[in-house]
């Protein structure tokens, strides 16, 4: 087992990362608060992990909640059913939620602990690569709005994340595909050593060898670590994070949430950031050759969704969190592993991009 910190002051909180470690009661229990906990999962995750999660909190008054699986499903209705059983059953403000699942369970529960009675602990156990190399780290939680994604959320750090590579074994091959665009991300944005070893390595990953996995995995959550560590509220380098997401938003919004994986557009959207930082003069055409020879080996799409023009785009991406003083500001790439957050670049390029990526069909997708 690895053991990473992030460190936020009284606010710090470990990474576990292992196999194995969800019956490992004595991780999880020095995390609780009280003696109430709630363990929030989905219909999938439950019938795999729900009981090995609960036996290691046999020494607490635990319950569970099951809710639908997807992306669909991160609304304000859904997280409404964890207030009803919190309110429903009387847990207090000592009580700890657990959230057992991917990123969208993550996310609800992290949401639904920081505004039960104005905030309660909670503890995340990430079951996919996605939310084990990105989601479950850095207390960012929320729900989407029809009209935009993770529009509506608040900042709240878990008390601990125990990410347990086992559970990766039940995960399916489209969903590890959408995993690995996160950890492409941060080779991109500022780790170009692990850019390369991506690039060497990307065939063990795919076959699911358990040490390449495990170094991704840890390799990703020391730079994500890093980067909340220096600005926890995204005031500034955190929003690096954020490659390819607005045009990756703009495209789980306009297709309908859960028709693209969250792993799926944001290939889409880093490729089409590096396209337009190429266009800009920015990155190299051997740069963005690289890039996209990774997100096809890793089965990833580079296109945009057919049924998505590029004036949709433009007025959904105008909802992103990063816009200020109704100016659209972008993730960008100077190099692989050089990222900068900017408004100052030329938009007849980025309408140029728009207009000439290639479009696939939607449905391909599940195919």
């Amino acid at each position: 087992m690895k053991t990473l910190n992030v460190d936020l002051g009284q606010r710090s909180y470990p990474i576990y990362i292992g196999t194995d470690l969800l019956g490992q009661a004595e991780l999880i229990k020095p995390c609780i608060a009280g003696k109430q906990v709630l363990v929030v999962s989905n219909e999938t995750v439950a019938p795999l992990y729900l009981d090995k999660t609960l036996n290691a909190l046999a020494d607490f008054d635990h319950q569970h909640i099951i809710l639908p699986d997807g992306e669909q499903y991160k609304t304000m209705d859904i997280v409404g059913r964890i207030f009803d059983h919190l309110l429903q059953q009387r847990f207090n403000r000592t009580a700890t939620l657990v959230a057992l699942g991917g990123g969208v369970i993550g996310d609800m529960t992290g949401f639904a602990a920081a505004c039960y009675q104005r905030g309660v602990p909670f503890i995340q156990i990430p079951t996919t690569l996605l939310a084990q190399v990105d989601s479950s780290v850095g207390g960012k939680t929320g729900v989407n709005h029809p009209l935009g994604k993770n529009m509506i959320g608040a900042f709240h750090q878990p008390r601990c994340v125990i990410a347990d590579t086992s559970t990766l074994n039940t995960l399916d091959d489209r969903q590890l595909s959408a995993g690995i665009a996160e950890v492409i991300k941060y080779g991109l944005i500022r780790d170009p050593e692990f850019f390369v070893w991506l690039e060497n390595n990307i065939d063990k990953l795919m076959q699911r060898d358990s040490e390449a996995l495990a170094y991704a995995i840890e390799r990703s959550c020391i730079n994500k670590a890093e980067v909340v560590a220096a600005d926890e509220r995204e005031g500034g380098q955190r929003a690096l994070l954020n490659l390819g997401h607005t045009f990756g938003h703009a495209i789980e919004t306009g297709s309908g949430y859960g028709v693209w994986l969250h792993g799926e557009a944001i290939a889409s959207g880093m490729y089409m950031a590096a396209d337009l930082s190429h266009r800009l003069g920015w990155l190299s055409a051997d740069e963005l050759r690289r890039i996209k020879s990774l997100l096809q080996k890793a089965r990833l799409p580079v296109d945009a969704p057919l049924e998505l023009s590029s004036q949709r785009f433009l007025e959904l991406m105008a909802i992103d969190k990063k816009v200020l003083a109704g100016k659209l500001r972008l993730v960008l790439l100077q190099a692989i592993g050089q990222s900068i957050v900017t408004e100052d670049f030329e938009h007849n390029h980025l309408q140029a991009m728009l207009d000439e990526i290639p479009r696939i069909d939607s449905k391909s997708l599940a195919s």
